[in-house]
């Protein structure tokens, strides 16, 4: 299938895209992102959306349900119907993350994940949740960086009083700098790192025959900025965080000792071999 299939007549042209927003990505509050409207042909994107499988129901999803999130997640690539293969083999392939590295300026080459970790097919049914978090930082099997996630939202008639917005929240969680909602063929980036916090943290109140779908793509390269790294974290985990006037809105479990076992190689090594050969199977 090619590009023209794929990106709507306005956008085609990658290369003047990212020049032009590239200042616009860069001075985002409250760190760099951008969403682009119809960013995809909108037959194309139909197809996507007819294809989606409810999740609920589909072999090896992932099912969250905590405090933190609420919500089905699968990667499984080679169960996905034929027209996602292709979307997913086109926000991987190297002319679309030209695109992504010279709209977000990363010096350091973008690699991406074909392992879809973390990424793939979301969908959030009502009363789903994701609060507020900043995402694990490292690929879970390579030495990468995580650094721009891009999420394609595949809700038609989305109204606002249905919720699941994306919110960025700025570095301290005193203030939420940006809301977005999850229309159909809207598709959204950002630079991630251990300050980009974001989430949809209030529960999604759509009808029960509707659901916030959206596919995400995750970009790493080797090494990043120092300031980008805060240094009490600990690596490949998820932070969830609590609102400013919100009490006890995250569930932050105490993991002094796993994050002990976590500063030896032994223990990186057996929990890379687990996520990648043990859970898959």
């Amino acid at each position: 299938m090619k590009i023209n299939d794929i990106i709507s007549r306005n956008y085609q042209d990658l290369e003047t895209l990212s020049r032009s927003e590239k200042e616009k990505y860069l001075l985002a509050e409250p760190f760099p992102n951008i969403e682009l409207n119809n960013f995809f042909d909108q037959n194309f994107l139909d197809k996507i959306l007819k294809e989606f499988p409810d999740l609920a129901n589909l072999e090896k999803s992932n099912k969250y349900v905590n405090k933190n999130e609420v919500k089905y997640a699968n990667n499984q690539y080679d169960m996905f119907p034929e027209i996602i293969k292709v979307f997913l083999d086109f926000l991987n392939s190297s002319i679309f993350l030209k695109f992504i590295q010279n709209i977000t300026s990363i010096k350091e080459n973008l690699v991406a994940d074909k392992e879809l970790n973390g990424g793939g097919l979301h969908e959030i049914k009502k009363g789903g949740v994701l609060k507020i978090h900043t995402d694990f930082n490292r690929h879970p099997t390579l030495d990468l960086d995580r650094r721009v996630n891009v999420l394609i939202y595949l809700n038609k008639n989305w109204k606002e009083e249905y919720g699941g917005h994306l919110e960025l929240w700025d570095k301290d969680m005193k203030e939420c700098k940006k809301k977005i909602l999850p229309n159909f063929n809207k598709m959204v980036i950002f630079s991630t790192n251990d300050f980009s916090n974001h989430g949809h943290p209030n529960p999604v109140s759509c009808p029960n025959d509707h659901s916030r779908k959206s596919i995400a793509l995750y970009y790493f390269s080797k090494g990043r900025p120092l300031e980008e790294i805060n240094k009490d974290y600990v690596k490949n985990k998820t932070y969830f965080k609590d609102r400013f006037g919100y009490i006890n809105d995250t569930d932050s479990k105490n993991e002094k000792f796993k994050n002990f076992l976590r500063s030896f190689k032994f223990y990186k090594l057996m929990k890379n071999f687990e996520k990648k050969y043990l859970r898959k199977k």
